[in-house]
């Protein structure tokens, strides 16, 4: 009888040390509980896969704005020292056009410009405008190189003067080559107001007017 009771005990003792392994392990991440756990097929933890990448937009993508569809008739390649950004002429089925800029200032900053022909001309340290009053932010000189049609040369530089007002609201002038300023006011896009419909190849052109 001692030594049935003796056996109960050590496998009662062994069953023990491996529950406490076994919790041990799993809490630390290990095992195949973590494999097993319920996960979204479609979910990479990159919201660039579910919304398409605005870095590799391209002459023939689809955009759509905040439900709005547009087509991507041609990209601006810009560059300033290590700085890199893109602009991208956009045109509806109606023949309505904005433009898109792209950057990474470091985080990924979206804005949808339209022409502002009575803007004036950059320099104050204020301008008033639509009923804002912007302030200057930022100015330089970048280089550029225009894909499929844009409007632009080939490549070119873009003189820029940025403004911006109390509510977010942007304006912006530039000047390509020697021609005179041109201005533009802007609106920052959240994340999930754009949506991108890639195609396979798209025109990818440089340079045509």
């Amino acid at each position: 009888m001692k030594v049935v009771l003796a056996i109960v005990v050590v496998i009662l003792a062994i069953m023990a040390v491996a529950a406490v392994v076994y919790l041990v392990y799993t809490r630390r991440g290990g095992g195949d509980q973590r494999a097993a756990a319920p996960r979204d097929p479609f979910h990479t933890g990159d919201e660039d896969s579910l919304r398409g990448d605005p870095r590799a937009l391209k002459a023939g993508d689809i955009v759509e704005i905040r439900g709005h569809s547009y087509t991507v008739r041609g990209s601006l390649r810009l560059s300033e020292g290590g700085w890199k950004w893109s602009e991208h002429l956009l045109d509806d089925a109606k023949g309505g056009q904005v433009w898109l800029s792209v950057e990474e200032d470091p985080d990924l900053v979206l804005a949808q410009w339209l022409p502002a022909a009575d803007a004036g001309e950059p320099g104050a340290s204020t301008i008033e405008f639509g009923g804002r009053t912007y302030r200057s932010d930022e100015s330089g000189s970048a280089s550029f190189r225009s894909e499929a049609t844009t409007g632009l040369d080939e490549q070119g530089t873009v003189g820029y003067h940025d403004y911006e007002a109390s509510d977010g609201s942007l304006l912006s002038f530039e000047r390509y080559g020697d021609a005179g300023w041109e201005a533009s006011t802007g609106e920052q896009l959240s994340r999930y107001d754009v949506l991108i419909y890639p195609t396979a190849g798209g025109t990818g052109q440089e340079g045509g007017r």
